[in-house]
Formats: C-alpha cells, structure tokens, sequence
C-alpha cells in the first residue's frame, strides 16, 4: 500500500527557484529596448556607489573610470564597497538593493536619508549586465567596514556565482571593480568606441567625473560634460543662443528656429525645448529626451509635452520623475500630469512673449507651423486665443492675420473651396467685401471659433446675395432698356437653375460672374439626382425642393462685351453668347460640370463656330440637331 506523502507544515518558507538564462532573456528581450542598456547599469551602480559614500564620508576621494579592450569592459569606482556578507546577499539576490538595506547606526541612517540621490530604485543591479556578459566579476573593499578583507564575487550566466576574500593587497582602497566578459554574439557592444559612445550617451550630465580609456595607450578621455549647456553662463544672449543651436545640432541633427528654457525649480526639472526648424505633423508623436539626476532615461519620451507642443523637441534633466521599471521611459502619473502642464505653459508663455515683443520671430514661427498649430487649436481653447489673432489667412485684401483683417471689416465672408475664393476676391477686394480663403485644410473651422474669441466679429459663409447686394445697381433706366435682353438670357438659364441678374462692377475685364452657395448647390444636386433617379425616388427628391436661392449669373454692364451682347438684335444669337458667358464663368469658377452644363457649353461653342464663319445655318441649327439627337 502506498503511503501519501505528508504535506510540509502551513508556516513552512520557501525560496523561489530562478532560471538565470531565463531571466537574461526576459531582460534583453522584453524589459530592456537594447543590449545598450547594460552600460548605463554600470554607471548607474558606480555613481551610486559613491554617493553612498559619500553620505558616511564626505572626504572620502571621488573616482569612476571606464575602460574596454580584447572583448572585456571595467568599471573601477571609489564608492562604499561591499563585505562578503553583503555580496552573498545584494549582488546574488533578485530585486533586492544594497541601496534598501536595513540596519543600524548613523551609517545607515545617513545612507537613507540619501536614498533620494540614486538613481537605481528597482534592485536588479549587475544582472542587467547579463545581456551582455557571459561572466562578471566583481572586487569590492567596504568603506563601512575599514578591517574587513576585500572580497572577489564571480558570475556566470548559467546562474553560479563563487564569493571569496581576497588579501588586503588585492585592493588597498575602499570601493569597487567590475569587469564583464563578452558573451558569444554580443562583442558588438564591448568594443572600446562603442562603449565610450554609450558612455557619453548616458552619463555625460552625471554628477562626478567619469573617464574612459580604450586600453590603446591614449590616455583617459573625459565622459561627463558639465554643467549643462543650459545651465552655462555665457557673455551675451547671442552666444548662449549659438551655444544651444549647437546643441541640438549634435543631438537631434537640426539648428532650431529658437529654443525656449524650461526651468522649473520647484519641479525639480531644468532643460530647454528646440523649435523645429521645418513643419510636421502633429499627429507624429514626438520624443525628448530625458535624464533622471543626471543619466539619461529615454531619447524617445513621447508624454512629456502636451499633445499641441508637436513644434518643439525638449531635454530635461529632473529629480522628481519617476521612471519606469526598465528605465527607459517615463511614469505617467500625477507627478509627470503637473509637469506636462507647467512645460506646455512655459512653451505658452514663449508664444505669448513673441506675439507681445517680438511678432517678426512669431511670423518667422508661423510661416513655419501654422498648419499644426491650426490643427491643435481647434481642441485648445488657450491656444487658440492666444494663436488666432496672428495666424495667416489668404484673404481679399491679401495674406494677412485675422487680427489685421478684423481691424478693417466686422463682417467677415469665407468661402469653402479656393477655387470659389479666386473668382470672387478680386472683385470683392474692389468693392469692399472682406472675403477669407478657408478652402485650406482647418480654416473653416477656425473660422465658426472666431466669434469665440471676438465676439464683436460676425462670420458667415459667402452667398451669391450677400456679393450681389455689395455690386452697383445698373440705373433703372437702362436696366429697363435692356429688359428684352434679360428676358431672354434668363429663359436660356432656366433650365440649367439659373437666375441672371445685371450689375456694374470692377474689374471691367471681367464680362461675367458666377455666384451660388450651399443652399443653391443642394439645390443643384438635388436636381441632378432626380434626372437619373427612377420614379419612386423621383417624388421624393421633387417634394424635397425648397425655397432655396438659385444660383446667379451676374452680367458685368461695365464690360464692353455684355454691352455689344445686350445689343444683338438677334434674339438666338443673343441665347448663344449668353450660354457662352454661363459656361465661361462656370469653368473660371472651376466648379465640376453636369452633363447638361456640358451640353450647354458644347451647343454654346458650335453655335458661335457657325455664326463666326458665316455659314449659312443659322447659329441655332447646331442646337436644334442635337436637340433632335435627343
């Protein structure tokens, strides 16, 4: 019979067993973007390291040097070191940190209260390093502990790990000494010029003095940088210009349009954010760069600005913000919310300094990134009371701002297409309308928030009345004369929904004009519709008809061709050129053709080809044979 085994007691402890090659893995692949990393990990403990020691011993010297050559990186700090003890329990230990440690004495009260200076907070220390090494050794003295022998700790990646003391001559002086040996596959990123790159890619603004040397005999080379750029003093305000257009040159491979700072003391952020010198998207998600007491974070942080700050890409350098397990980006908690919004009203505030002082480097902006701005604007009320006034609209008096267009006109007209735009402008201009382009993407819509922001302006879509009534009124003397010529040119138009109507207006060279709106147009596609629909759908569409206003064909009396037209006493050949004016003006005003107005303007041309060569048909046979066509 067999027997069950015994389950162990309820309050029995049990240590979880950790595949290292497994965890490697998890690391290189899926916690950490890059084997890079690995050189920040060795940064990060050596600063650490000595600021430890720097807690229990203000005087002790301060020292970090870098090294790589023949497949191996060393990294030798002056920092607070580790005993046997301690390098059985913080160097093999999964998630804990010597950094944590508890204890007792003014040693380890002065190590908590600096806590705040690491930059490591997560525990995972020199195993990070695994992605990279196939062993790694460690010789380390305490500082704590002045009589404890140095101690060497040894690592391979299968998870082994030897720990042995060492005689005192191994290490006189207190503090430590990694060395990482290349795994297959990975020499890539032991190589000396990659290593001192990584280097001064992450730790150039850390707060010691760091060397590399590549083993070549050059001697040490500097890698940290400091103080930075933004915070140097310069003798003018154009050298500390020059000095952060430089800057970002060497970092993002642009000279900015300007930079503003972004110094937020009480934040614990200090940085600056360069103005993209060419236009983006703001649907294109930008990335800053950021560094966390001095090491870099993450080039790619994509929630540190508001969404409407797309012009600018920024670096900072913080204290307060907190970063995420693999130190690669950052928290988004209510820290990071409150800084955001301080950032974004720093980035306000240049704008606002601009459009106050400065409106030449403002338009200089604009020209630049009106579009984006135009786009984030319509989301934005801050901005776009601040923006609005001064981004550039195409308009009849010209490319101007809202602000120097309102100035002359109350009432403002906008037309949707460009196209509507170009043909009426110029006449609008010469009779006083105040006309805005919002044919380009976003305008329209900033147009309806105008009101919002000046609510002394009245916006309104330009229809075919509101031009009409603006035009000179023909004396009602020769209107009545032409009466006969009206007649007929309207009865021409009927069928195409067209009213006609006589005016005076410059300029002269214009003979005709043709007006509608969106009304009109409804009207006209209604009417489209309900040629090609079946009978059903025919009564529907017919009892949709509205009072809406037809479109007009405003005759220019000033132009002297209208006036030798109204003069024919030929009352088909009048119709002919009257359908020749339609179809003259529907084209200038580049709207898109219905087969009837391709009809009108193929009769219209063949009409006047017969009465220009004298034929003996009549202007009207060509029409009468496609009529019967038909």
């Amino acid at each position: 019979m067999t027997s069950t085994p015994t389950p162990p007691p309820m309050s029995a402890h049990h240590s979880f067993q950790v595949d290292l090659r497994g965890l490697v893995d998890l690391l290189s692949h899926h916690l950490y973007s890059s084997p890079r990393v690995y050189v920040r990990e060795l940064l990060q403990n050596a600063v650490d390291a000595v600021t430890a020691r720097q807690a229990v011993d203000p005087g002790a010297p301060v020292r970090i040097r870098l090294s790589a050559s023949g497949g191996r990186v060393t990294i030798e700090d002056s920092g607070i070191g580790l005993t046997a003890a301690e390098a059985h329990s913080f160097l093999a230990t999964i998630g804990r940190s010597s950094k944590r440690a508890g204890g007792d004495g003014l040693h380890d009260q002065a190590l908590e209260a600096t806590r705040s200076e690491f930059l490591g907070q997560f525990g995972i220390g020199l195993l990070a390093c695994f992605v990279v090494a196939r062993q790694i050794r460690v010789v380390t003295r305490s500082a704590r502990d002045p009589q404890a022998a140095p101690v060497e700790w040894l690592a391979a990646d299968d998870g082994s790990y030897t720990v042995r003391e060492l005689p005192h001559a191994a290490r006189p002086e207190p503090g430590t000494t990694v060395v990482l040996e290349a795994r297959p596959g990975a020499a890539e990123w032991t190589v000396p010029a990659k290593v001192e790159e990584l280097a001064r890619d992450f730790g150039s603004l850390l707060p010691y003095d760091i060397t590399f040397e590549d083993g070549e005999g050059g001697g040490p080379r500097p890698v940290t940088d400091r103080p930075a750029v933004w915070e140097r003093a310069f003798p003018t305000p154009a050298a500390r210009r020059a000095a952060l257009a430089g800057h970002c040159a060497e970092l993002y491979g642009f000279t900015p349009l300007d930079s503003i700072d972004l110094d937020l003391p009480v934040a614990g952020v200090r940085g600056v954010a360069y103005v993209l010198p060419d236009p983006t998207s703001p649907a294109h998600r930008a990335g800053h760069r950021v560094h966390l007491k001095g090491m870099l974070l993450t080039q790619r942080a994509d929630n540190l600005l508001p969404d409407w700050a797309f012009f600018v890409r920024a670096v900072i350098d913080t204290d307060t913000l907190r970063p995420t397990a693999s130190r690669e980006n950052l928290y988004d908690d209510e820290t990071l919310c409150a800084v955001r919004e301080a950032l974004g009203a720093r980035i306000r505030g240049w704008l606002a300094e601009l459009a106050a002082s400065d409106p030449e480097r403002l338009a200089a902006f604009l020209r630049v990134h009106h579009l984006g701005v135009k786009s984030m604007a319509r989301h934005d009320s801050e901005l776009l009371g601040l923006m609005l006034p001064w981004l550039p609209f195409e308009t009849s008096a010209g490319s101007m701002s809202l602000q120097e267009f309102a100035a002359a006109h109350t009432d403002i007209h906008f037309t949707r297409t460009v196209e509507e735009f170009r043909q009426i402008a110029p006449i609008a201009a010469a009779h006083g309308l105040g006309v805005i382009n919002a044919g380009y993407t976003y305008d329209a819509d900033l147009l309806a928030l105008l009101p919002s922001v000046r609510p002394e302006l009245k916006v309104t879509e330009l229809d075919a009345g509101a031009v009409t009534e603006r035009l000179d009124p023909v004396p009602t003397a020769a209107e009545l004369a032409l009466a006969p010529f009206l007649a007929t040119a309207r009865t021409r138009l009927e069928a195409q929904s067209c009213d006609v109507v006589l005016r005076a207006f410059q300029p002269v060279t214009v003979p005709a004009l043709y007006l509608d709106d969106r009304q009109a147009r409804q009207e006209r596609d209604r009417g489209a519709a309900m040629e090609s629909a079946d009978s059903l759908w025919t009564g529907i569409l017919g009892a949709l008809r509205g009072s809406a206003p037809r479109a007009r064909l405003v005759l220019n009396h000033n132009n002297p061709l209208i006036r030798r037209i109204s003069g024919l006493q030929d009352e088909a050949l009048t119709g002919t050129a009257v359908e020749s004016l339609y179809g003259q003006a529907l084209l200038m005003s580049q709207r898109p053709l219905r087969p009837a107005d391709s009809a009108l303007l193929n009769r219209a041309f063949l009409g006047l080809l017969e009465w220009a060569t004298h034929s003996t048909a009549h202007p009207t046979d060509a029409r009468d044979g496609e009529e019967d066509q038909k």
